[in-house]
Protein backbone atom coordinates (compact mmCIF):
# COMPACT_ATOMS: atom_id res chain seq x y z
CA UNK A 1 0.00 0.00 0.00
CA UNK A 2 3.28 2.38 0.75
CA UNK A 3 4.79 1.27 -2.69
CA UNK A 4 2.90 4.25 -4.83
CA UNK A 5 4.31 6.94 -2.87
CA UNK A 6 7.50 6.14 -2.75
CA UNK A 7 7.98 4.92 -6.24
CA UNK A 8 6.23 8.11 -7.26
CA UNK A 9 8.32 10.68 -5.14
CA UNK A 10 11.62 8.31 -7.09
CA UNK A 11 10.25 9.14 -10.39
CA UNK A 12 9.87 12.84 -9.89
CA UNK A 13 13.61 13.09 -9.20
CA UNK A 14 15.21 12.89 -12.73
CA UNK A 15 12.61 14.83 -14.37
CA UNK A 16 13.42 18.00 -11.80
CA UNK A 17 17.30 17.13 -12.97
CA UNK A 18 16.04 17.22 -16.69
CA UNK A 19 14.60 20.81 -15.89
CA UNK A 20 17.57 22.29 -14.07
CA UNK A 21 19.74 20.50 -17.21
CA UNK A 22 17.50 22.25 -19.81
CA UNK A 23 17.43 25.62 -17.84
CA UNK A 24 21.24 25.69 -17.40
CA UNK A 25 21.66 24.65 -21.21
CA UNK A 26 19.13 27.75 -22.31
CA UNK A 27 21.13 29.80 -20.06
CA UNK A 28 24.15 28.97 -21.46
CA UNK A 29 22.82 29.36 -25.10
CA UNK A 30 21.70 32.83 -24.27
CA UNK A 31 25.47 33.69 -22.27
CA UNK A 32 27.49 32.51 -25.65
CA UNK A 33 24.81 34.87 -27.99
CA UNK A 34 24.91 37.59 -26.08
CA UNK A 35 29.21 37.19 -25.92
CA UNK A 36 28.59 36.61 -29.81
CA UNK A 37 26.16 39.80 -30.44
CA UNK A 38 28.70 41.63 -28.53
CA UNK A 39 31.66 40.78 -30.48
CA UNK A 40 29.54 41.43 -33.28
CA UNK A 41 28.48 44.92 -32.46
CA UNK A 42 31.40 45.95 -30.96
CA UNK A 43 34.89 44.55 -33.16
CA UNK A 44 33.64 47.34 -35.89
CA UNK A 45 34.71 50.08 -33.08
CA UNK A 46 37.52 48.09 -31.78
CA UNK A 47 39.35 47.00 -34.86
CA UNK A 48 42.10 49.25 -36.12
CA UNK A 49 42.66 49.09 -40.41
CA UNK A 50 45.37 49.10 -42.26
CA UNK A 51 46.73 52.48 -43.95
CA UNK A 52 46.79 53.06 -47.58
CA UNK A 53 50.79 51.98 -47.12
CA UNK A 54 49.94 48.84 -45.90
CA UNK A 55 47.37 48.21 -48.25
CA UNK A 56 49.86 49.17 -50.90
CA UNK A 57 52.60 46.60 -49.72
CA UNK A 58 50.02 43.78 -50.57
CA UNK A 59 50.60 43.98 -54.29
CA UNK A 60 53.41 41.53 -56.11
CA UNK A 61 55.84 43.04 -57.61
CA UNK A 62 59.64 41.52 -59.70
CA UNK A 63 61.02 41.46 -56.07
CA UNK A 64 58.22 40.02 -53.53
CA UNK A 65 55.29 37.72 -54.64
CA UNK A 66 52.08 37.88 -52.02
CA UNK A 67 49.20 35.41 -52.17
CA UNK A 68 46.60 34.32 -50.09
CA UNK A 69 47.37 30.99 -48.31
CA UNK A 70 45.03 28.87 -45.96
CA UNK A 71 43.82 31.42 -43.13
CA UNK A 72 46.87 33.64 -44.35
CA UNK A 73 49.04 36.06 -46.35
CA UNK A 74 51.94 34.66 -47.68
CA UNK A 75 55.18 37.28 -48.94
CA UNK A 76 58.23 35.10 -50.87
CA UNK A 77 61.24 36.25 -52.73
CA UNK A 78 59.65 36.34 -56.09
CA UNK A 79 61.69 33.94 -59.05
CA UNK A 80 64.05 32.60 -56.34
CA UNK A 81 64.36 29.96 -53.65
CA UNK A 82 63.76 31.66 -50.12
CA UNK A 83 65.88 31.20 -47.19
CA UNK A 84 65.40 29.60 -43.78
CA UNK A 85 64.18 29.89 -41.32
CA UNK A 86 60.26 31.43 -42.95
CA UNK A 87 58.76 33.62 -40.58
CA UNK A 88 55.08 32.94 -39.18
CA UNK A 89 53.22 36.12 -37.47
CA UNK A 90 50.48 36.88 -35.18
CA UNK A 91 48.86 39.99 -35.48
CA UNK A 92 48.14 42.27 -32.49
CA UNK A 93 44.40 42.65 -30.85
CA UNK A 94 41.80 43.80 -33.44
CA UNK A 95 44.57 44.91 -35.85
CA UNK A 96 43.65 43.95 -39.31
CA UNK A 97 46.37 41.10 -40.77
CA UNK A 98 47.31 43.36 -43.75
CA UNK A 99 48.06 46.62 -41.28
CA UNK A 100 51.80 44.15 -40.86
CA UNK A 101 52.08 43.84 -44.48
CA UNK A 102 55.22 46.48 -44.78
CA UNK A 103 56.88 44.30 -42.11
CA UNK A 104 56.42 41.28 -43.94
CA UNK A 105 57.79 42.86 -47.08
CA UNK A 106 60.64 43.88 -45.90
CA UNK A 107 61.86 40.04 -44.53
CA UNK A 108 60.96 38.41 -48.04
CA UNK A 109 63.05 41.15 -49.61
CA UNK A 110 65.57 39.81 -47.36
CA UNK A 111 64.83 36.76 -49.13
CA UNK A 112 62.77 34.89 -46.06
CA UNK A 113 59.38 33.30 -47.01
CA UNK A 114 56.47 34.80 -44.77
CA UNK A 115 53.25 34.38 -43.27
CA UNK A 116 51.14 36.59 -42.09
CA UNK A 117 48.34 34.36 -40.00
CA UNK A 118 44.29 35.74 -39.96
CA UNK A 119 42.79 35.80 -36.93
CA UNK A 120 38.87 34.93 -35.91
CA UNK A 121 38.08 38.59 -35.08
CA UNK A 122 41.67 39.70 -35.15
CA UNK A 123 42.57 38.28 -32.18
CA UNK A 124 45.22 35.53 -31.69
CA UNK A 125 43.46 34.21 -28.27
CA UNK A 126 41.30 32.77 -31.15
CA UNK A 127 43.61 30.97 -33.52
CA UNK A 128 46.65 29.73 -31.43
CA UNK A 129 47.36 26.78 -33.19
CA UNK A 130 46.87 28.42 -36.53
CA UNK A 131 50.38 27.96 -37.31
CA UNK A 132 49.61 24.74 -38.19
CA UNK A 133 47.99 24.42 -41.02
CA UNK A 134 50.30 27.13 -42.06
CA UNK A 135 53.54 25.39 -41.19
CA UNK A 136 51.27 22.31 -43.70
CA UNK A 137 52.47 24.21 -46.43
CA UNK A 138 55.97 23.98 -46.37
CA UNK A 139 56.47 20.90 -43.88
CA UNK A 140 60.38 20.96 -45.00
CA UNK A 141 60.62 24.69 -44.37
CA UNK A 142 62.59 25.94 -40.90
CA UNK A 143 60.53 28.29 -38.67
CA UNK A 144 60.28 30.92 -36.20
CA UNK A 145 57.04 32.13 -34.88
CA UNK A 146 56.62 35.91 -34.00
CA UNK A 147 54.22 38.29 -33.05
CA UNK A 148 52.77 42.10 -32.01
CA UNK A 149 51.21 43.18 -28.82
CA UNK A 150 48.47 40.01 -27.55
CA UNK A 151 49.40 38.11 -30.89
CA UNK A 152 53.46 37.79 -29.53
CA UNK A 153 51.80 36.04 -25.92
CA UNK A 154 50.14 33.85 -28.15
CA UNK A 155 52.94 32.74 -30.47
CA UNK A 156 55.00 32.22 -27.67
CA UNK A 157 52.13 29.84 -26.12
CA UNK A 158 52.08 28.00 -28.92
CA UNK A 159 55.77 27.81 -29.30
CA UNK A 160 56.12 26.36 -25.30
CA UNK A 161 53.73 23.73 -26.64
CA UNK A 162 55.57 22.97 -29.83
CA UNK A 163 59.07 23.52 -29.29
CA UNK A 164 60.16 20.53 -31.91
CA UNK A 165 58.32 22.97 -35.02
CA UNK A 166 60.37 25.90 -34.08
CA UNK A 167 63.73 27.28 -34.19
CA UNK A 168 62.55 30.50 -32.30
CA UNK A 169 60.31 33.43 -31.01
CA UNK A 170 60.16 36.86 -31.50
CA UNK A 171 58.49 39.77 -29.84
CA UNK A 172 57.32 42.74 -30.95
CA UNK A 173 55.69 44.91 -28.05
CA UNK A 174 54.81 42.04 -26.31
CA UNK A 175 55.85 39.05 -23.62
CA UNK A 176 55.66 35.58 -22.98
CA UNK A 177 53.25 35.10 -19.54
CA UNK A 178 53.45 32.21 -17.61
CA UNK A 179 51.19 29.95 -20.51
CA UNK A 180 53.50 30.83 -22.84
CA UNK A 181 56.72 30.45 -21.05
CA UNK A 182 59.91 29.38 -23.03
CA UNK A 183 61.97 29.18 -19.90
CA UNK A 184 63.30 25.54 -20.25
CA UNK A 185 63.22 25.42 -24.05
CA UNK A 186 65.79 25.61 -26.38
CA UNK A 187 64.24 28.40 -28.71
CA UNK A 188 66.27 31.20 -29.79
CA UNK A 189 64.36 34.35 -28.45
CA UNK A 190 64.28 37.95 -29.92
CA UNK A 191 62.40 40.83 -27.69
CA UNK A 192 61.81 44.12 -29.57
CA UNK A 193 59.94 47.06 -27.72
CA UNK A 194 59.87 50.86 -28.43
CA UNK A 195 61.10 53.37 -25.30
CA UNK A 196 58.06 55.35 -26.70
CA UNK A 197 55.29 52.61 -26.18
CA UNK A 198 52.38 53.39 -24.66
CA UNK A 199 50.36 50.41 -24.74
CA UNK A 200 52.82 47.56 -23.47
CA UNK A 201 52.72 47.14 -19.51
CA UNK A 202 56.51 48.13 -18.95
CA UNK A 203 55.57 46.47 -14.94
CA UNK A 204 54.82 42.97 -16.53
CA UNK A 205 57.10 43.11 -19.77
CA UNK A 206 59.58 43.08 -16.99
CA UNK A 207 58.93 40.62 -14.71
CA UNK A 208 57.85 38.52 -17.85
CA UNK A 209 61.63 38.36 -18.33
CA UNK A 210 61.76 35.00 -15.88
CA UNK A 211 59.55 33.68 -18.44
CA UNK A 212 62.39 33.36 -21.42
CA UNK A 213 65.70 31.35 -21.64
CA UNK A 214 68.29 33.67 -20.08
CA UNK A 215 71.13 32.09 -22.39
CA UNK A 216 69.04 32.35 -25.77
CA UNK A 217 67.12 35.80 -25.36
CA UNK A 218 68.25 38.85 -26.95
CA UNK A 219 66.81 41.98 -26.09
CA UNK A 220 66.63 45.23 -29.03
CA UNK A 221 64.94 48.28 -28.07
CA UNK A 222 64.36 50.80 -30.39
CA UNK A 223 65.04 54.52 -29.02
CA UNK A 224 61.67 56.79 -30.07
CA UNK A 225 60.00 53.57 -31.39
CA UNK A 226 56.55 53.39 -29.70
CA UNK A 227 53.27 50.72 -30.07
CA UNK A 228 51.43 51.23 -33.03
CA UNK A 229 54.29 51.99 -35.31
CA UNK A 230 55.27 48.26 -35.11
CA UNK A 231 52.39 47.50 -37.76
CA UNK A 232 50.81 49.79 -40.19
CA UNK A 233 47.55 51.09 -39.02
CA UNK A 234 47.84 54.55 -37.35
CA UNK A 235 47.49 56.09 -34.08
CA UNK A 236 46.74 53.53 -31.21
CA UNK A 237 44.56 54.61 -28.48
CA UNK A 238 46.90 54.84 -25.20
CA UNK A 239 49.85 54.88 -27.39
CA UNK A 240 52.71 57.67 -27.22
CA UNK A 241 53.48 59.57 -30.18
CA UNK A 242 56.72 58.10 -31.76
CA UNK A 243 59.81 59.98 -31.48
CA UNK A 244 60.87 58.68 -35.07
CA UNK A 245 59.29 58.01 -38.70
CA UNK A 246 57.13 54.69 -39.37
CA UNK A 247 59.85 54.30 -41.96
CA UNK A 248 62.33 54.32 -39.86
CA UNK A 249 60.93 51.69 -37.08
CA UNK A 250 60.21 49.81 -39.71
CA UNK A 251 64.03 49.69 -41.11
CA UNK A 252 64.99 48.76 -37.38
CA UNK A 253 62.70 45.97 -36.57
CA UNK A 254 62.90 44.18 -39.93
CA UNK A 255 66.49 44.76 -39.72
CA UNK A 256 66.86 43.39 -36.23
CA UNK A 257 64.41 40.52 -37.02
CA UNK A 258 67.13 39.61 -39.88
CA UNK A 259 70.03 39.41 -38.33
CA UNK A 260 68.89 37.38 -34.93
CA UNK A 261 67.72 34.77 -37.98
CA UNK A 262 71.38 35.02 -39.56
CA UNK A 263 72.50 33.88 -36.37
CA UNK A 264 69.90 30.76 -36.40
CA UNK A 265 71.84 29.52 -40.02
CA UNK A 266 72.20 26.24 -39.47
Amino acid sequence: MNEGPFRMQSQSKPKRKRKIGKWLLLSLSSLVLLVVLGMAIAYPLLKYEPLEEAKQAMNSDTVVEVKQGDNSFIFEPAGESANQPSVIFYPGAFVDAESYAPLARKLAEAGHRVYIAEMPFDLAIFGQNKADTIMEQHPNDRYVIGGHSLGGAFAARYASENTDKLEGVFFLGSYADKGGSLKDTHLNVLQITGTNDGVLNWDVWEESKQNLPEATTKFVSIEGGNHAQFGTYGKQKGDQDAAISPQQQLDEVSGAIVDWMQTLKK
